[in-house]
Protein backbone atom coordinates (compact mmCIF):
# COMPACT_ATOMS: atom_id res chain seq x y z
CA UNK A 1 0.00 0.00 0.00
CA UNK A 2 1.32 3.44 -0.94
CA UNK A 3 2.37 5.48 2.06
CA UNK A 4 0.53 8.83 2.13
CA UNK A 5 2.69 11.96 1.79
CA UNK A 6 3.67 13.63 5.08
CA UNK A 7 1.69 16.62 6.26
CA UNK A 8 4.45 19.17 5.63
CA UNK A 9 4.85 18.14 1.99
CA UNK A 10 1.09 18.30 1.39
CA UNK A 11 0.87 21.66 3.13
CA UNK A 12 3.70 23.10 1.06
CA UNK A 13 2.05 21.85 -2.14
CA UNK A 14 -1.27 23.38 -1.08
CA UNK A 15 0.39 26.72 -0.32
CA UNK A 16 2.09 26.81 -3.72
CA UNK A 17 -1.13 25.91 -5.50
CA UNK A 18 -2.99 28.60 -3.54
CA UNK A 19 -0.53 31.24 -4.78
CA UNK A 20 -0.96 30.03 -8.35
CA UNK A 21 -4.74 30.10 -8.04
CA UNK A 22 -4.64 33.65 -6.69
CA UNK A 23 -2.85 34.83 -9.84
CA UNK A 24 -5.25 32.87 -12.06
CA UNK A 25 -8.23 34.28 -10.21
CA UNK A 26 -7.03 37.84 -10.75
CA UNK A 27 -6.69 37.10 -14.47
CA UNK A 28 -10.22 35.67 -14.63
CA UNK A 29 -11.59 38.70 -12.80
CA UNK A 30 -9.89 40.96 -15.36
CA UNK A 31 -11.55 39.02 -18.20
CA UNK A 32 -14.99 39.65 -16.75
CA UNK A 33 -14.26 43.24 -15.79
CA UNK A 34 -12.85 44.13 -19.22
CA UNK A 35 -15.46 42.16 -21.17
CA UNK A 36 -16.28 44.96 -23.66
CA UNK A 37 -12.79 46.46 -23.96
CA UNK A 38 -11.09 43.98 -26.32
CA UNK A 39 -12.21 44.91 -29.84
CA UNK A 40 -9.04 43.89 -31.66
CA UNK A 41 -9.77 40.15 -31.76
CA UNK A 42 -12.71 38.05 -32.81
CA UNK A 43 -15.19 36.77 -30.24
CA UNK A 44 -14.28 33.18 -31.10
CA UNK A 45 -10.60 33.78 -30.46
CA UNK A 46 -11.26 35.49 -27.14
CA UNK A 47 -13.71 32.80 -26.03
CA UNK A 48 -11.32 29.93 -26.79
CA UNK A 49 -8.54 31.64 -24.85
CA UNK A 50 -10.73 32.50 -21.88
CA UNK A 51 -12.34 29.07 -21.83
CA UNK A 52 -8.94 27.44 -21.36
CA UNK A 53 -8.03 29.98 -18.68
CA UNK A 54 -11.28 29.57 -16.75
CA UNK A 55 -11.39 25.77 -16.95
CA UNK A 56 -7.78 25.59 -15.75
CA UNK A 57 -8.60 27.87 -12.83
CA UNK A 58 -11.68 25.83 -11.90
CA UNK A 59 -9.72 22.55 -12.10
CA UNK A 60 -6.88 23.94 -9.96
CA UNK A 61 -9.41 25.14 -7.40
CA UNK A 62 -10.89 21.66 -7.17
CA UNK A 63 -7.39 20.20 -6.82
CA UNK A 64 -6.60 22.61 -3.98
CA UNK A 65 -9.83 21.71 -2.20
CA UNK A 66 -8.88 18.04 -2.48
CA UNK A 67 -5.45 18.83 -1.00
CA UNK A 68 -7.05 20.71 1.88
CA UNK A 69 -9.37 17.78 2.54
CA UNK A 70 -6.39 15.40 2.50
CA UNK A 71 -4.59 17.65 5.00
CA UNK A 72 -7.60 17.69 7.32
CA UNK A 73 -7.86 13.91 7.25
CA UNK A 74 -4.09 13.51 7.58
CA UNK A 75 -4.31 15.34 10.89
CA UNK A 76 -7.27 13.17 11.83
CA UNK A 77 -5.24 10.02 11.17
CA UNK A 78 -2.32 11.44 13.18
CA UNK A 79 -4.72 12.15 16.05
CA UNK A 80 -5.96 8.55 15.93
CA UNK A 81 -2.36 7.35 16.17
CA UNK A 82 -1.71 9.53 19.24
CA UNK A 83 -4.97 8.32 20.78
CA UNK A 84 -3.95 4.71 20.23
CA UNK A 85 -0.61 5.35 21.95
CA UNK A 86 -2.38 7.00 24.85
CA UNK A 87 -4.70 4.02 25.14
CA UNK A 88 -1.68 1.75 25.53
CA UNK A 89 -0.66 3.80 28.57
CA UNK A 90 -3.92 3.04 30.38
CA UNK A 91 -2.66 -0.38 31.37
CA UNK A 92 0.51 -2.31 31.99
CA UNK A 93 2.29 -4.31 29.33
CA UNK A 94 2.79 -8.05 29.77
CA UNK A 95 6.48 -7.48 30.54
CA UNK A 96 5.65 -4.89 33.19
CA UNK A 97 3.11 -7.23 34.77
CA UNK A 98 5.65 -10.05 34.90
CA UNK A 99 8.18 -7.73 36.58
CA UNK A 100 5.46 -6.76 39.04
CA UNK A 101 5.30 -10.32 40.34
CA UNK A 102 8.69 -9.78 41.92
CA UNK A 103 8.85 -5.99 42.38
CA UNK A 104 5.90 -3.62 42.16
CA UNK A 105 8.24 -0.67 42.58
CA UNK A 106 10.25 -1.70 39.54
CA UNK A 107 7.04 -2.39 37.59
CA UNK A 108 5.75 1.16 38.12
CA UNK A 109 9.20 2.59 37.37
CA UNK A 110 9.19 0.78 34.01
CA UNK A 111 5.67 2.03 33.31
CA UNK A 112 6.62 5.65 34.13
CA UNK A 113 9.73 5.50 31.93
CA UNK A 114 7.67 4.12 29.04
CA UNK A 115 5.16 6.94 29.32
CA UNK A 116 7.86 9.57 29.60
CA UNK A 117 9.77 8.28 26.60
CA UNK A 118 6.72 8.55 24.37
CA UNK A 119 6.56 12.22 23.25
CA UNK A 120 2.76 12.29 23.36
CA UNK A 121 2.48 15.85 24.64
CA UNK A 122 4.95 17.07 22.03
CA UNK A 123 2.99 15.24 19.32
CA UNK A 124 -0.27 16.80 20.50
CA UNK A 125 1.26 20.28 20.53
CA UNK A 126 2.63 19.63 17.05
CA UNK A 127 -0.86 18.59 15.94
CA UNK A 128 -2.27 21.83 17.32
CA UNK A 129 0.41 23.85 15.53
CA UNK A 130 -0.34 22.06 12.27
CA UNK A 131 -4.06 22.54 12.84
CA UNK A 132 -3.51 26.26 13.36
CA UNK A 133 -1.50 26.55 10.14
CA UNK A 134 -4.07 24.59 8.15
CA UNK A 135 -6.95 26.60 9.60
CA UNK A 136 -5.15 29.78 8.56
CA UNK A 137 -4.76 28.49 5.01
CA UNK A 138 -8.41 27.44 4.74
CA UNK A 139 -9.64 30.73 6.21
CA UNK A 140 -7.47 32.76 3.84
CA UNK A 141 -8.73 30.71 0.91
CA UNK A 142 -12.32 31.16 2.00
CA UNK A 143 -11.85 34.92 2.36
CA UNK A 144 -10.24 35.30 -1.07
CA UNK A 145 -12.84 33.04 -2.72
CA UNK A 146 -15.71 35.05 -1.22
CA UNK A 147 -14.17 38.28 -2.53
CA UNK A 148 -13.51 36.74 -5.95
CA UNK A 149 -17.05 35.36 -6.06
CA UNK A 150 -18.44 38.80 -5.26
CA UNK A 151 -16.43 40.47 -8.04
CA UNK A 152 -17.19 37.77 -10.61
CA UNK A 153 -20.89 37.71 -9.77
CA UNK A 154 -21.14 41.50 -9.95
CA UNK A 155 -19.46 41.51 -13.37
CA UNK A 156 -21.66 38.67 -14.56
CA UNK A 157 -24.83 40.49 -13.46
CA UNK A 158 -23.73 43.53 -15.46
CA UNK A 159 -23.20 41.44 -18.60
CA UNK A 160 -26.55 39.68 -18.12
CA UNK A 161 -28.36 42.99 -17.62
CA UNK A 162 -26.80 44.44 -20.77
CA UNK A 163 -27.90 41.38 -22.73
CA UNK A 164 -31.43 41.77 -21.36
CA UNK A 165 -31.47 45.37 -22.57
CA UNK A 166 -30.18 44.22 -25.94
CA UNK A 167 -32.98 41.68 -26.23
CA UNK A 168 -35.53 44.41 -25.45
CA UNK A 169 -33.92 46.72 -28.02
CA UNK A 170 -33.95 43.94 -30.61
CA UNK A 171 -37.67 43.40 -30.05
CA UNK A 172 -38.33 47.13 -30.41
CA UNK A 173 -36.20 47.31 -33.57
CA UNK A 174 -38.07 44.40 -35.15
CA UNK A 175 -41.43 46.02 -34.43
CA UNK A 176 -40.20 49.30 -35.92
CA UNK A 177 -38.86 47.54 -39.04
CA UNK A 178 -42.20 45.81 -39.48
CA UNK A 179 -43.98 49.14 -39.20
CA UNK A 180 -41.65 50.90 -41.66
CA UNK A 181 -41.86 48.10 -44.21
CA UNK A 182 -45.65 48.16 -43.97
CA UNK A 183 -45.71 51.94 -44.56
CA UNK A 184 -43.29 51.59 -47.47
CA UNK A 185 -45.48 48.88 -49.02
CA UNK A 186 -48.60 51.03 -48.61
CA UNK A 187 -46.86 54.03 -50.17
CA UNK A 188 -45.64 51.89 -53.08
CA UNK A 189 -49.23 50.75 -53.72
CA UNK A 190 -50.46 54.33 -53.95
CA UNK A 191 -47.90 55.37 -56.57
CA UNK A 192 -49.54 55.66 -59.99
CA UNK A 193 -53.02 55.53 -58.49
CA UNK A 194 -53.49 58.84 -56.73
CA UNK A 195 -52.30 62.35 -57.64
CA UNK A 196 -50.08 63.54 -60.46
CA UNK A 197 -46.54 62.68 -61.47
CA UNK A 198 -45.00 65.14 -59.02
CA UNK A 199 -47.04 63.57 -56.23
CA UNK A 200 -45.92 60.10 -57.31
CA UNK A 201 -42.28 61.16 -57.22
CA UNK A 202 -42.78 62.56 -53.73
CA UNK A 203 -44.36 59.29 -52.57
CA UNK A 204 -41.47 57.31 -54.14
CA UNK A 205 -39.02 59.46 -52.21
CA UNK A 206 -40.98 58.75 -49.02
CA UNK A 207 -40.99 55.02 -49.82
CA UNK A 208 -37.24 55.01 -50.34
CA UNK A 209 -36.72 56.91 -47.10
CA UNK A 210 -38.87 54.40 -45.24
CA UNK A 211 -36.94 51.47 -46.76
CA UNK A 212 -33.60 53.13 -45.97
CA UNK A 213 -34.63 53.66 -42.35
CA UNK A 214 -35.83 50.05 -42.15
CA UNK A 215 -32.50 48.82 -43.55
CA UNK A 216 -30.56 51.00 -41.09
CA UNK A 217 -32.55 49.60 -38.17
CA UNK A 218 -32.10 46.09 -39.59
CA UNK A 219 -28.32 46.58 -39.61
CA UNK A 220 -28.44 47.78 -36.00
CA UNK A 221 -30.67 44.85 -35.08
CA UNK A 222 -28.18 42.45 -36.68
CA UNK A 223 -25.31 43.98 -34.65
CA UNK A 224 -27.34 43.83 -31.45
CA UNK A 225 -28.28 40.20 -32.17
CA UNK A 226 -24.62 39.27 -32.70
CA UNK A 227 -23.68 41.06 -29.47
CA UNK A 228 -26.50 39.30 -27.61
CA UNK A 229 -25.37 35.89 -28.86
CA UNK A 230 -21.77 36.72 -27.96
CA UNK A 231 -22.81 37.69 -24.46
CA UNK A 232 -24.92 34.57 -24.06
CA UNK A 233 -21.91 32.43 -24.92
CA UNK A 234 -19.63 34.17 -22.41
CA UNK A 235 -22.36 34.26 -19.76
CA UNK A 236 -22.31 30.45 -19.70
CA UNK A 237 -18.53 30.50 -19.21
CA UNK A 238 -18.63 33.10 -16.45
CA UNK A 239 -21.57 31.43 -14.73
CA UNK A 240 -19.50 28.25 -14.55
CA UNK A 241 -16.78 30.17 -12.70
CA UNK A 242 -19.27 31.74 -10.27
CA UNK A 243 -20.83 28.33 -9.56
CA UNK A 244 -17.41 26.78 -9.00
CA UNK A 245 -16.42 29.56 -6.58
CA UNK A 246 -19.68 29.12 -4.70
CA UNK A 247 -18.97 25.39 -4.42
CA UNK A 248 -15.48 26.12 -3.13
CA UNK A 249 -16.88 28.40 -0.41
CA UNK A 250 -19.12 25.54 0.71
CA UNK A 251 -16.15 23.15 0.65
CA UNK A 252 -14.07 25.50 2.81
CA UNK A 253 -16.97 25.79 5.25
CA UNK A 254 -17.33 22.04 5.78
CA UNK A 255 -13.56 21.50 5.99
CA UNK A 256 -13.15 24.33 8.48
CA UNK A 257 -16.01 23.03 10.59
CA UNK A 258 -14.52 19.52 10.68
CA UNK A 259 -11.06 20.86 11.43
CA UNK A 260 -12.33 22.91 14.38
CA UNK A 261 -14.23 19.92 15.78
CA UNK A 262 -11.11 17.80 15.35
CA UNK A 263 -9.14 20.48 17.21
CA UNK A 264 -11.59 20.14 20.10
CA UNK A 265 -10.89 16.41 20.08
CA UNK A 266 -7.14 17.02 20.20
CA UNK A 267 -7.61 19.39 23.12
CA UNK A 268 -9.66 16.81 25.02
CA UNK A 269 -7.00 14.16 24.37
CA UNK A 270 -4.34 16.63 25.51
CA UNK A 271 -6.24 17.35 28.71
CA UNK A 272 -6.64 13.65 29.39
CA UNK A 273 -2.89 13.19 29.08
CA UNK A 274 -1.69 16.14 31.14
CA UNK A 275 -4.23 15.35 33.86
CA UNK A 276 -2.61 11.95 34.36
CA UNK A 277 0.95 13.19 34.06
CA UNK A 278 3.23 14.47 36.80
CA UNK A 279 2.93 18.08 38.01
CA UNK A 280 4.94 20.52 35.95
CA UNK A 281 4.52 18.61 32.72
CA UNK A 282 1.44 20.55 31.66
CA UNK A 283 2.20 22.96 28.84
CA UNK A 284 0.00 26.05 28.69
CA UNK A 285 -2.09 26.41 25.58
CA UNK A 286 -3.18 29.98 24.89
CA UNK A 287 -5.34 31.40 22.09
CA UNK A 288 -2.57 33.90 21.31
CA UNK A 289 -0.21 31.04 20.45
CA UNK A 290 -2.72 29.48 18.04
CA UNK A 291 -4.73 32.43 16.64
CA UNK A 292 -6.47 30.52 13.86
CA UNK A 293 -7.89 27.90 16.23
CA UNK A 294 -8.45 30.33 19.10
CA UNK A 295 -12.21 29.64 19.35
CA UNK A 296 -11.97 25.98 20.47
CA UNK A 297 -9.00 26.83 22.70
CA UNK A 298 -11.12 29.40 24.55
CA UNK A 299 -13.75 26.69 25.12
CA UNK A 300 -10.97 24.39 26.30
CA UNK A 301 -9.73 27.00 28.79
CA UNK A 302 -13.25 27.38 30.21
CA UNK A 303 -13.71 23.62 30.53
CA UNK A 304 -16.63 23.66 28.06
CA UNK A 305 -15.47 20.77 25.85
CA UNK A 306 -17.51 17.59 26.34
CA UNK A 307 -16.39 14.34 24.74
CA UNK A 308 -19.89 12.89 24.33
CA UNK A 309 -21.25 15.95 22.55
CA UNK A 310 -18.08 16.16 20.47
CA UNK A 311 -18.48 12.61 19.18
CA UNK A 312 -21.96 13.39 17.81
CA UNK A 313 -20.81 16.61 16.11
CA UNK A 314 -17.72 14.94 14.71
CA UNK A 315 -19.84 12.23 13.09
CA UNK A 316 -22.07 14.88 11.53
CA UNK A 317 -19.05 16.85 10.26
CA UNK A 318 -17.55 13.69 8.75
CA UNK A 319 -20.79 13.05 6.86
CA UNK A 320 -20.83 16.63 5.55
CA UNK A 321 -17.24 16.33 4.33
CA UNK A 322 -17.97 12.96 2.74
CA UNK A 323 -20.82 14.57 0.82
CA UNK A 324 -18.42 17.16 -0.63
CA UNK A 325 -15.48 14.77 -0.93
CA UNK A 326 -16.79 11.22 -1.56
CA UNK A 327 -13.27 9.80 -1.42
CA UNK A 328 -13.35 10.28 2.35
CA UNK A 329 -16.70 8.61 2.93
CA UNK A 330 -16.63 5.59 5.24
CA UNK A 331 -17.09 2.32 3.32
CA UNK A 332 -20.53 0.76 3.49
CA UNK A 333 -20.83 -2.25 5.82
CA UNK A 334 -20.45 -5.59 4.10
CA UNK A 335 -23.13 -7.36 6.15
CA UNK A 336 -26.35 -7.67 4.19
CA UNK A 337 -29.15 -5.63 5.68
CA UNK A 338 -26.81 -3.65 7.95
CA UNK A 339 -27.50 0.10 8.20
CA UNK A 340 -25.29 2.38 6.11
CA UNK A 341 -24.50 4.40 9.24
CA UNK A 342 -24.22 2.63 12.57
CA UNK A 343 -25.66 5.22 14.91
CA UNK A 344 -24.86 3.04 17.89
CA UNK A 345 -21.15 2.90 17.09
CA UNK A 346 -18.94 4.78 19.52
CA UNK A 347 -15.55 6.19 18.68
CA UNK A 348 -12.73 3.92 19.79
CA UNK A 349 -10.55 6.83 20.74
CA UNK A 350 -13.24 8.34 22.97
CA UNK A 351 -14.16 4.98 24.49
CA UNK A 352 -10.55 4.22 25.37
CA UNK A 353 -9.76 7.67 26.72
CA UNK A 354 -12.84 8.19 28.78
CA UNK A 355 -14.02 4.89 30.33
CA UNK A 356 -17.23 4.86 32.29
CA UNK A 357 -16.86 4.68 36.04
Amino acid sequence: MRKPPPFDSLYEAAGSLAEKIAAEGASCEACIRDFDSDETRSADEVFLEQNVRFQTHIANGAALDALLAELVFTLDRMTAAVSADLDSFRGLTLREKMVGWTSRQRMWRMYTERVREAPVIERLLDLLAKSDALAGLIVSQRTSIIERHKIAEHGLVGIVEQRRRLVDSIDIARLKMKELNAKALTTQGRIGVYGNRAHWEQMEAERRALKAEAERISAEEHEMRDDSQRRERFIGLYQGLVDALNGRIAACNVLLRKLMIDVEERLIIYQAQVDTDRPGMKVRIKPELFPDIAAPIRLFEKGMLVAQDLERRKSRADLDVAEKFPAYAEPAPETSGAPLIDTARRSFRFRSLFPRS
